[in-house]
């Protein structure tokens, strides 16, 4: 489920997000759902080291490569957005219980 939200960006990370969301051929907001679910795998276990993945660094590195890359289909796009989601949902439930209880509630 998707729930609208304000964000207020500085004009340098804008123009950065819509070049990239353009260059992947993705929506402005699809980007911005990728950079954060990116950024929660990326420091989430750094700042809670008994948080574990299956994506590690390395992982999330060549996934993001793969998806930048201008040869990579479409739907393999998508199945790489779908797999960060996931693994970021699943850090966040671990993270925080309340949400995994909201979000098991709603299912």
């Amino acid at each position: 489920m998707l729930i609208r939200n304000q964000v207020l960006l500085t004009k340098w990370l804008e123009e950065h997000m819509k070049l990239i969301a353009k260059r992947a051929d993705l929506s402005f907001s699809e980007m911005i759902r990728i950079m954060l679910c990116y950024g929660v795998l990326r420091t989430a276990p750094e700042v809670f080291p008994d948080c574990k993945s299956k994506i590690d660094k390395q992982l999330l590195l060549n996934l993001a490569k793969e998806g930048a890359n201008l040869k990579t289909p479409q739907e393999r796009k998508h199945q790489l957005v779908s797999q960060l989601y996931f693994e970021t949902r699943k850090i966040i439930e671990y993270l925080n219980p309340k949400i995994s209880k909201e979000l098991k509630n709603k299912s």
